[in-house]
């Protein structure tokens, strides 16, 4: 029986997307940006980022996705047969996001446990990072392998399978259904919960007082636009691959309008949750809110513990909630990061769907292991700041070029004019997607390398060079293999 990659319904897709969108990220980075940036005054650079490049960006992705109906890479080799080394690009830097966030819910699993009798004792921070993670500084703590995240690890990983490997609609597309509801129910009892709480007013009032003089400052702008790309995931081939498998009569102006406001309600509605929790820590331990704001894995497995650990029996419900919502979302969106490698592979080996997965899950197990050591911790550091600050930010240049010049998006405003209830699209897009976004994402990228260049340490400049040869010499494998589907070359467009 073919592999059937298409949506049962726009729903799924729809669902599908909102899962990719709203991740760890929305929980654990989203709010520290909100309250680090101006608070109430981010709000402008953050709407503005929406419409300026969120909402266009993924009209564009959508739309030549839809167009090709094939994966990534064939598409970028149909647009211009010289640039096949594009279109497997980003594909392989998304399946290294998939390999580092697969430690993180391996962590996560770890804790969904620990939060059901407080496992973490007396002191979270020294629990994370010498118990758990047995952190080391030197490069030789990469030899000293920590059994139970591997386990955990696993575990995620044959998850991960078991969904990815059936066919679209029975695996991802049900789960979804399934997964996002039920995403959303959680962080609305938490956040219901958390505004509860004795001083969640003091820790809102921090959120959200706003400092409008930051307005006039360039970083608070750049921190709006790289968290929208983050959040949305613009240009990570993932929007253009689900896109491509939608039905004939999808209305992808008015999906990508539900998905950008469903992601934006998440992130925001997340911030009230964790900040009201954040002042209740504040009122009970007397230490100011701004000691305790943290972004990252510090956020979710050390101040929340800590804060569980003075919450008294509310804490063995809120707990083990927090941590399966958070699970929960790094689940829907690692899903998405396989999607566009898989499809590719699939296109131009004539692979099936279940083998792909199959082989891709078992590589991405094995390198994942180097994070279920000693130094894993932080190799997921260098690596993630490399691939989201560097090259991914670099391929979506890129990409924005590809789409809106040479494969002229122009093409598609009768099309997605003439089945959209919502936003008609003009110049107005033209303008935006050809010479707006370009401009804003490299200014992004120009200060995401910036930072790491004034911020990085030896250790990090060493793990980028590896990263970034890794990733291009896996690039450059599956361009130069040769293709065993005889229409690898070709790639029919529907509008």
């Amino acid at each position: 029986m073919a592999d059937k990659n298409e949506w049962g319904s726009n729903l799924s897709f729809i669902l599908a997307m909102i899962g990719s969108a709203v991740g760890l990220g929305n929980i654990w980075r989203y709010p520290y940006v909100l309250y680090s940036n101006g608070g109430g005054a981010f709000y402008i650079p953050y709407i503005v980022a929406i419409l300026l490049m969120g909402i266009p960006f993924l009209i564009l992705e959508y739309g030549v996705g839809y167009n090709f109906k094939s994966s990534f890479a064939k598409a970028i080799k149909k647009i211009h047969h010289k640039w096949e080394y594009l279109g497997w690009f980003l594909p392989v830097a998304v399946f290294m996001i998939m390999i580092y966030y697969s430690a993180i819910l391996g962590w996560d699993g770890i804790y969904i446990i620990l939060s059901f009798f407080k496992g973490w004792g007396a002191d979270p921070n020294t629990y994370f990072t010498a118990t758990l993670l047995q952190s080391s500084d030197s490069y030789l703590g990469i030899l000293h392998f920590i059994p139970l995240i591997a386990v955990f690890m696993l575990v995620g990983w044959v998850i991960i399978w078991f969904i990815s490997h059936r066919d679209l609609e029975a695996g991802l597309g049900k789960v979804s259904k399934l997964l996002v509801p039920l995403l959303f129910i959680i962080m609305v009892v938490i956040v219901g919960f958390s505004l509860t709480l004795p001083g969640a007013s003091i820790g809102l009032a921090e959120l959200f007082h706003p400092d409008w003089s930051l307005l006039t400052h360039f970083e608070i702008w750049m921190a709006a636009f790289g968290q929208i790309v983050f959040s949305l995931s613009l240009g990570m081939s993932i929007a253009f691959t689900y896109a491509s498998y939608t039905k004939d009569d999808a209305d992808l102006v008015t999906n990508t309008l539900a998905i950008a406001l469903a992601n934006s309600a998440f992130e925001n509605f997340a911030a009230l949750g964790v900040f009201s929790i954040l002042g209740y820590m504040s009122m009970q331990s007397g230490t100011a809110v701004s000691e305790l704001v943290t972004q990252g894995t510090g956020l979710v497995f050390i101040v929340y513990p800590t804060v569980f650990n003075v919450l008294g029996q509310w804490a063995y419900v809120l707990g083990p909630l927090f941590f399966l919502t958070v699970y929960l979302a790094g689940l829907t969106s690692i899903l998405s990061t396989i999607e566009p490698l898989s499809f590719s592979i699939q296109n131009k080996f004539t692979l099936s769907r279940k083998k792909t997965m199959t082989i891709l899950c078992i590589v991405g197990a094995l390198i994942s292991m180097v994070y279920a050591t000693s130094f894993g911790g932080s190799v997921l550091g260098f690596v993630d700041t490399f691939i989201n600050q560097i090259a991914l930010l670099f391929g979506v240049i890129v990409e924005c070029i590809v789409f809106a010049w040479i494969f002229e998006a122009e093409k598609l405003i009768d099309f997605m004019n003439s089945r959209t209830k919502t936003i008609k699209l003009g110049k107005w897009w033209l303008i935006i997607v050809k010479y707006i976004l370009p401009i804003v994402i490299s200014i992004v990228w120009v200060g995401g390398m910036i930072d790491v260049i004034n911020n990085g340490s030896m250790d990090q400049l060493n793990s980028t060079i590896v990263t970034a040869a890794l990733l291009l010499i896996a690039t450059l494998i599956f361009t130069v293999l040769p293709a065993k589907n005889k229409d690898w070359d070709k790639a029919e467009e529907r509008i």
